[in-house]
């Protein structure tokens, strides 16, 4: 038979292991009777987990989330992956890092080399160049308006270095990474139109608005829905926000080769029609004089802007 401590953590890894427990069964698999189950759970109890109890013949137990978290309890494997979801970063890495600290002063000696030996390098993908941070706080708020389907509202701003603009109201469907960046899904109300907002530029007010009934996002899979708001989709210019089209004094061909995401139509032998995107007006005239070609811009207006702006910055980088 077990001893009393050996068995409060067995009891404790069964009634985390399932929702509900009829007693009998848990004294069969602690091998022991229903009256040391009883006493068991007020330990527990006294330890600060919240066990509910159920009477009547088909009465049994049930751990319940308290309003303190108690000394939580890992098995080995659960252990290890809780060491590599706290090193995948996604902008939290500072709040990672210490919840990892406090995990392992008290895993035991043989556990605790074991997850020492688990070095993981966190690889960002190329194209981004910088982090972004975001508030464990902004993350949780977000979640519970996610969770309680209530309309967020918030500031946002456009880019690192902007001012937010006016408040936006939305309504909050799913939290999501993409490369190493956090982002939420989100119909938005004052467009009309599903988006995709960073959360790192995001400021969520108080209180949240009313409730609503959840839509489906695009496609009805949020996974593919996101991979292709970013990765481009079937639409030529793939799905960005900033689409335009061009005329390049290259073969279609080689235009080609070299395309991510959008589309190339021939124009003769040595020129060609491109469409594609980009997030913004000015990254979308630097994707394309990476071509290293004449280029005609057929429009939009703004895109002509964004070719003028690049003119000047290269200008006065070529001046320096």
């Amino acid at each position: 038979m077990l001893r009393t401590s050996e068995r409060l953590l067995s009891l404790l890894s069964l009634l985390q292991a399932r929702r509900d427990w009829p007693g009998a069964l848990l004294a069969e698999r602690l091998d022991v009777s229903p009256r040391t189950v009883r006493r068991d759970v007020d330990r527990l109890r006294e330890l600060g987990y919240p066990v509910a109890a159920a009477k009547g013949p088909d009465g049994g137990y049930r751990l319940e989330a308290g309003s303190e978290l108690p000394p939580l309890l890992f098995d080995d494997e659960q252990a290890v992956a809780l060491q590599l979801a706290m090193t995948s970063g996604a902008g939290i890495e500072e709040s990672a890092a210490r919840a990892l600290t406090t995990v392992r002063q008290v895993m035991p000696s043989r556990l605790r080399h074991r997850v020492d030996s688990l070095t993981v390098t966190a690889v960002r993908r190329p194209s981004v160049r910088t982090e972004a941070p975001v508030e464990p706080a902004t993350l949780t708020t977000i979640g519970a308006a996610v969770h309680a389907r209530e309309t967020l509202r918030f500031d946002y701003a456009a880019s690192s270095s902007s001012a937010s603009g006016p408040p936006r109201r939305a309504e909050p469907h799913h939290l999501v990474t993409w490369g190493a960046r956090w982002y939420l899904v989100a119909w938005d109300l004052d467009r009309n139109d599903w988006r995709t907002f960073r959360v790192d530029r995001m400021t969520p007010r108080i209180p949240n608005g009313p409730r609503f009934t959840p839509r489906e996002v695009p496609g009805g899979d949020v996974s593919a829905y996101v991979a292709s708001t970013f990765r481009g989709s079937t639409d030529p210019s793939g799905g960005w926000p900033c689409r335009g089209e061009v005329v390049l004094d290259l073969p279609a061909a080689d235009v080609a080769t070299y395309l991510a995401d959008g589309v190339v139509e021939p124009v003769g032998d040595d020129r060609c029609r491109l469409t594609t995107g980009a997030w913004s007006w000015v990254g979308l005239a630097a994707t394309i004089a990476r071509f290293d070609a004449d280029v005609e811009v057929v429009g939009p207006p703004e895109l002509a802007d964004a070719f003028a702006t690049l003119a000047r910055r290269f200008a006065a980088a070529g001046g320096a």
